[in-house]
């Protein structure tokens, strides 16, 4: 193990700014939470107790893929299996996990988040809820990974959420979405039974998306003279 603050300091910084902004937004709370970025063979990881609305970059630890330390003072997340298992499997970039309310409170009744706002298409559709198993057990690591199969998020029964994606301003984006999309179940079926999409409709959005390249700018072409 090394102290070293140099290896991959500027992930660790980017997982601290994460942290400070999920915090601000309330999706984690105290210690609750765990966020990591991937290089090569290297993650930046939170570690275990630290308040992560308020963290700081060497409150973030570096371990290598079979989860040995390499630079930090700190022992890493209890979740640092969940995490590891998640870039194994799915050769992803970034993981963040929360204990957001609106996601833990869904996490709590449903099987299932259903696609009810194309959205949730960003996700894979509709969002697993992995069955319970206590934190920072292999039991829990497997239950998440076996969720998360074809998506980019789960829900974890009585516990949280988890997304993914290639980078870590993307798996922020995801966990944000995500609360939103529970926020939005949670409103819809107190009025009542909410609508879900079925696959047609998901599709045509898909269509509809991949033709429009939806999810980016586009500057306005101009008006050549003598067109008016």
């Amino acid at each position: 193990m090394t102290d070293s603050s140099s290896e991959l300091s500027e992930e660790r910084a980017a997982v601290a700014d994460a942290c400070r902004r999920l915090g601000g937004e309330g999706l984690l709370i105290g210690t609750a939470g765990n966020v990591s970025v991937r290089v090569g063979e290297r993650v930046a990881i939170t570690a275990t107790g630290a308040v992560l609305a308020a963290l700081t970059p060497d409150q973030v630890t570096v371990v290598d893929l079979d989860g040995k330390v390499v630079a930090g003072a700190l022992r890493p997340t209890s979740e640092l299996d969940l995490h590891l298992g998640v870039y194994h499997r799915y050769g992803t970039g970034a993981v963040v996990h929360t204990h957001a309310p609106m996601a833990t409170a869904l996490s709590c009744v449903l099987d299932e988040l259903p696609c009810i706002h194309y959205q949730l298409l960003s996700l894979g559709g509709t969002v697993r809820v992995a069955p319970y198993a206590t934190f920072g057990t292999p039991e829990l690591a497997e239950s998440v990974l076996t969720a998360l199969y074809g998506r980019s998020a789960a829900l974890m029964a009585n516990h949280g959420a988890l997304t993914h994606a290639p980078t870590l301003d993307k798996a922020v984006e995801h966990a944000l979405l995500l609360e939103w999309a529970c926020g939005v179940y949670q409103r819809a079926a107190a009025l009542g039974p909410p609508r879900v999409l079925d696959e047609q409709q998901q599709l045509a959005v898909i269509e509809a998306a991949v033709a429009r390249d939806y999810g980016t700018t586009h500057p306005v072409t101009p008006v050549q003279e003598g067109t008016r």
